[in-house]
């Protein structure tokens, strides 16, 4: 019975050693983040923090689909446009009306390719018509 009792003293001491070790580690660890938080930063890293929380980078990369997506659709094709989000390799496209979706259509594989060879970093595989309004 002694014994049993010394056990339970031994386990509660371990248990509570236990406990301040990772209540220890925890506050190296938020410590450490704190520092890390107040040393001097890169202004090319933090100009690209900007630039990524901002969507600058995004608008500039529009703004080059839109200008490829005129290319490769030819100027009066692009009129009756509009390129939206591109989604899993996919180019989402507006178009005027059901005339203009069956011109597209029959110029998918051409308009690809030139996608394509313009934009590989882009790397559409296809494109989706529907008809809505494009200005």
């Amino acid at each position: 019975m002694y014994r049993h009792g010394m056990t339970n003293l031994h386990n509660e001491s371990d248990a509570r050693i236990r406990d301040h070790a990772i209540d220890f580690a925890a506050r190296r660890d938020r410590e450490a983040r704190r520092s890390a938080a107040r040393r001097p930063k890169r202004i090319g890293d933090v100009v690209a923090q900007l630039i990524t929380a901002r969507g600058y980078g995004r608008c500039e990369a529009d703004e080059r689909l839109v200008a490829a997506w005129a290319a490769a659709a030819g100027a009066s094709l692009a009129k009756a446009s509009r390129v939206g989000k591109l989604r899993r390799g996919t180019l989402e496209v507006t178009v005027a009306n059901s005339t203009a979706m069956q011109e597209f259509t029959f110029e998918r594989e051409r308009i690809l390719a030139e996608l394509a060879r313009s934009m590989p970093e882009a790397n559409i595989r296809g494109l989706k018509f529907r008809v809505g309004q494009v200005k």
